[in-house]
């Protein structure tokens, strides 16, 4: 009796709590920790719900195109041959920087350093244990033991895997000629794991073994990660500081760019966006004007906040440059032939 009396007292006095439906999204696991965190602290202060699904970047893309969710999340920005295949007009939304780092468990080493053309010959099976003449060489003074390398990557189609391969791309032809990169590759060795959570549970089950994760999830995992040269020559250790580097100066208007393989001296070479990404005419997803304001608001309030919670997170803020861009975009959304507030 008094929980029917609460739940009565609550629908009286807060419908729009309890009749309000719910915005739907889905898509990378990348910014999962930051988006949980986000759309929690929405709905405390506006009172809409966010469903977010973390499911990958490949995924999420698909889930919009077929009109099941009203926005998605993505670390690797849709191609232009894949632009096509949508109904109307796509806008990209970034929300943060992040870096893909290599996560690794060898005991006894909490300071490894690795370069491009070591990463990619791991990945390719060509380098199969860690006391690898290679690797001994860009490691000077660290015992490094005759382990077999253990090398994990995503079973899923993911962003982050698109920011890794293109990576690897740049700084190995044959990488490029064998392999090449997307969301999802054929892996010519390794064990598969799902999510960035998935992948960071291996590396700290097995002895020996690296992988790629989102920074976010190894400093919450506790993994070690390594220090990468970037092009410059230099060997930097990601951190919020060094992925912000790696933005440049000038982003088009459409915010479809490439971080990875940065020139800036102390830039991490292994950067990318995540990317809210949704249709501009918001009419195409079946959802009411009602709705399509709701998704607006969501977009405007997530685009003014999420520097507030980027760093403490493990995630690069966004220039104001990027905010501008982002802010003119979103102003563009519209329902059918009317604007939106």
């Amino acid at each position: 009796m008094i929980r029917f009396a609460l739940l009565l007292f609550v629908i009286v006095a807060f419908p729009s709590l309890v009749f309000c439906k719910e915005l739907l999204g889905a898509g990378a696991t990348f910014p999962f920790p930051l988006y949980s965190k986000l759309f929690d602290d929405y709905f405390k202060e506006v009172g809409v719900p966010v469903n977010y699904q973390a499911i990958g970047s490949g995924g999420g893309i698909r889930q919009l195109r077929s009109g099941t969710v009203d926005f998605a999340g993505s670390d690797a920005f849709i191609s232009d041959t894949d632009l096509k295949k949508f109904k109307s007009q796509v806008l990209h939304i970034p929300t943060c920087i992040g870096a893909v780092v290599l996560a690794y468990n060898v005991p006894g080493v909490q300071a490894l350093k690795v370069s491009g053309g070591v990463i990619s010959d791991i990945y390719l099976g060509r380098v199969t244990y860690w006391d690898d003449p290679r690797i001994k060489s860009i490691n000077p003074g660290i015992r490094l033991p005759h382990l077999r390398i253990a090398v994990i990557h995503r079973s899923d189609g993911s962003g982050t895997t698109h920011v890794f391969t293109e990576y690897l791309s740049t700084v190995s032809l044959t990488w490029r000629a064998r392999i090449g990169y997307g969301k999802s590759v054929n892996w010519p060795v390794g064990l598969g794991g799902k999510g960035n959570p998935g992948v960071a549970g291996l590396i700290r089950q097995i002895p020996g073994s690296i992988g790629y994760i989102e920074m976010v999830y190894a400093i919450q995992s506790k993994i070690p990660m390594a220090s990468v040269k970037n092009n410059s020559g230099c060997f930097v250790r990601p951190s919020v500081e060094s992925l912000a580097d790696a933005v440049p100066v000038k982003i088009p208007l459409d915010t479809r760019i490439s971080l990875v393989n940065t020139r800036a001296v102390n830039g991490y070479p292994i950067t990318g966006f995540t990317w809210l990404i949704v249709y501009r005419d918001l009419k195409q997803q079946n959802r009411s004007k009602e709705d399509a304001q709701k998704l607006k608001s969501l977009l405007v309030w997530v685009c003014q906040n999420t520097n507030r919670y980027a760093l403490k997170m493990g995630y690069g803020e966004l220039p104001f440059s990027i905010r501008e861009i982002n802010r003119r975009n979103i102003d563009t959304l519209s329902y059918g032939d009317l604007p939106l507030n």
